[in-house]
């Protein structure tokens, strides 16, 4: 059951998913929207007649933690929650006593990494959990070859091409490639980077900060959501996917961008060192701040054709497949659902 809405409108800027015609995902009869709690009654109530033997919960902010609770009161089934994170990105007020709330709405805990596996544990000893993995996004259909993505975008077809991909958010280190871009432009005066995605406040600041910086002139801006034939444009125009981000407990945007075939260049912050396998499916900057970044990417053109890169892709994404992770998440609630009948 998918959200019809997650946050207020005023608060998106550019197109959003919910937009007809933005997915490939087919439409669901069973919406709800967290913006209106009447809304998650309505489901729960779908949720009964439609008799399923358990209900399990994405969970990424302590904002959810009331759904959760309402959801599984209302509905009366075994309830589970997936666990992005535990501790929202940005300040919650309250949060603690919305964890604990969550804590004693849910059966179960199935986790994507070891950084919020142990944060649960240390706030809840007791809690059932499982670690897995955040899974393989598989392309549909091939994509487009490098030349011809690159051609339909503007992009030179010789230029080293950084992508910058999703949601624009504080944690994520927008500022800090950017600085970085300068650097590496001193050195690889061809290269370019392309950010793609929603800026939730807007896209001002980081158009000025790139003229501040001089680096407008090789810096792509595509500001909005993206639909997932451009996903497999954009990611076959690309070198390598960075994500700068200052904390991450995992991202989605790795195994996107190893499901496209294309590396990662990243932080090794929280949980994004056990995703990128470094000189195997990426690289990893093991030191903070724009100048580690820069070296970092620059590291990465020079040594990347030595590397085993297309060997470490391909055995990530069939450790990392959506058919694994089923066949573990299944067994766990199943196990966890007897042991509470």
């Amino acid at each position: 059951m998918p959200f019809r809405r997650l946050y207020p409108r005023w608060l998106m800027n550019g197109r959003t998913a919910t937009e007809p015609g933005e997915s490939d995902v087919p439409a669901s009869p069973f919406t709800f929207d967290l913006m209106n709690p009447l809304s998650w009654i309505t489901a729960a109530r779908k949720l009964r007649n439609i008799k399923p033997d358990v209900l399990l919960i994405a969970y990424w902010s302590g904002v959810l933690a009331p759904l959760c609770a309402l959801m599984r009161r209302a509905s009366g089934l075994p309830t589970f929650v997936l666990l992005h994170n535990f501790t929202s990105h940005e300040p919650i007020s309250g949060e603690s006593m919305l964890k604990r709330m969550l804590v004693s709405s849910s059966d179960g805990f199935i986790t994507l990494s070891q950084t919020v596996e142990s944060e649960l544990r240390a706030f809840a000893p007791a809690a059932k959990t499982l670690r897995l993995f955040h899974p393989l996004y598989e392309r549909q259909t091939p994509g487009p070859s490098k030349a011809a993505a690159r051609r339909s975008i503007g992009l030179p077809e010789d230029a080293p091409v950084l992508l910058f991909f999703g949601y624009v958010r504080e944690y994520k280190g927008l500022d800090t490639l950017f600085e970085a871009m300068a650097l590496v432009l001193q050195r690889e005066s061809s290269a370019r980077l392309v950010v793609a995605g929603e800026f939730i406040l807007g896209s001002s600041r980081f158009r000025e900060e790139a003229r501040r910086l001089g680096i407008d002139g090789a810096v792509e801006f595509r500001e909005g959501y993206v639909p997932a034939g451009e996903v497999a444009t954009l990611m076959a125009a690309a070198d390598a996917v960075v994500l700068p981000y200052r904390s991450a407990t995992q991202s989605g945007i790795v195994p996107l961008a190893l499901g496209h075939g294309v590396p990662v260049i990243a932080c090794d912050t929280g949980g994004l060192g056990n995703q990128v396998e470094h000189g195997r499916t990426g690289w990893l900057v093991r030191e903070e701040g724009a100048e580690a970044l820069a070296d970092g990417i620059l590291d990465f053109f020079r040594e990347r054709e030595r590397l085993p890169l297309e060997e470490g892709i391909s055995d990530f994404r069939r450790r990392n497949s959506w058919r694994e992770f089923a066949s573990q998440a299944a067994t766990f609630l199943e196990t966890c659902s007897r042991r509470s009948a």
